[in-house]
């Protein structure tokens, strides 16, 4: 009696965000939801394109994503875009703010999930914003990449 095994269901993925930034390290952080946030989540329907993360004092805010409220909840209902607290480790927390404050990099993240055991959790991603020159290079290298797979098919 082996039961299948559970697989992560995605929630919101930001696809611009490896495009646009140089990602060097990834962290998976859990996030501080009311009840309303989690089921309006689970329908799928949350956006995390203009999203990012940041300090507030000793903690690490998830800033600008949209969460839509709940339809069956009323009264009750969350704010759609309220910062939401990251739940990550202290050493974590303080080598992200350390690598903000002192090198210049971003905290972005990357997918919103719900875990095998139904954990929502954020995918973060630790980054350096990327010039004109290398998103050009990064469009030549991805059609590269489709033309050559394109010609090998045809050829046998």
């Amino acid at each position: 009696m082996s039961s299948a095994p559970k697989t992560i269901k995605i929630v919101a993925d930001n696809r611009k965000a490896r495009f646009n930034y140089e990602i060097v390290e990834t962290f998976e952080a859990g996030i501080a939801l009311t009840g309303t946030e989690v089921k309006s989540l689970r329908q799928g329907k949350a956006t995390i394109g203009e999203s990012y993360a940041g300090p507030s004092g000793e903690e690490l805010y998830l800033f600008n994503a949209y969460i839509p409220e709940y339809l069956q909840a009323n009264r009750f209902n969350h704010e759609p875009k309220r910062p939401r607290r990251l739940l990550l480790h202290k050493r974590q927390i303080d080598k992200l703010i350390g690598a903000t404050q002192r090198e210049g990099f971003t905290v972005i993240p990357l997918k919103m999930y719900f875990n095998e055991r139904g954990m929502a959790k954020v995918e973060l991603g630790l980054g350096r914003g990327k010039k004109l020159h290398d998103k050009r290079e990064t469009e030549k290298k991805r059609d590269w990449d489709r033309e050559r797979g394109r010609l090998m098919r045809e050829k046998g």
